[in-house]
């Protein structure tokens, strides 16, 4: 380990400390040279995980590559960095413990899964990529199939909110069971 000041290789660790998902060590470091000090982290490098992809070729996973299009499906989102990466451990895990080999179809899948739960706008961004609109109708059967769903989560924010007439307030939703989710 060099330090990033004064590129010293003579360091020695202050602090030592397990992340708060278990799967790395947090370690705060001196050099000897300057007294400089700063963070290390360490954790398990999964050298043996790959991903088949659509044309049936093979390549490493890789972590970044996953951060960067859910990154990119919550850009001028509200989300924090947090929730990204809490995201993005989640989704590590469960490709972890599932295999040596994931098909990218699975990893696809499991990202919808949590953007869903956390942000429509974010899902609708991934899954136009992911799932290769070809034209506006399927991108407003996606919409529309969100609208129809039971929100987990009732502090998030309706993506199409009740129409109410000028001068009252909204009261609780009816559900029409012959209500139709047609073309506007």
């Amino acid at each position: 380990m060099r330090c990033p000041k004064c590129g010293s290789r003579d360091d020695k660790v202050i602090d030592s400390r397990q992340s708060r998902d278990g799967s790395s060590i947090r370690r705060r470091r001196e050099c000897l040279k300057c007294k400089y000090r700063y963070t290390t982290y360490e954790e398990i490098e999964r050298s043996d995980l790959r991903v088949v992809k659509r044309d049936r070729t093979h390549e490493p996973f890789d972590r970044r590559k996953l951060a960067g299009s859910i990154a990119k499906a919550f850009e001028k989102r509200s989300a924090s960095l947090l929730t990204l990466e809490k995201m993005v451990d989640e989704i590590v895990h469960e490709l972890e413990t599932g295999g040596r080999e994931v098909p990218s179809s699975i990893i696809g899948a499991k990202v919808l899964e949590k953007l869903r739960a956390i942000d429509e706008v974010a899902y609708l961004r991934y899954a136009s990529v992911y799932q290769r609109f070809q034209d506006v109708d399927e991108f407003v059967n996606a919409i529309h199939t969100l609208g129809r769903r039971i929100k987990p989560n009732a502090l998030q924010r309706e993506l199409f909110p009740p129409e109410t007439p000028q001068g009252s307030t909204p009261g609780p939703r009816k559900i029409s069971k012959n209500k139709h989710h047609g073309r506007v």
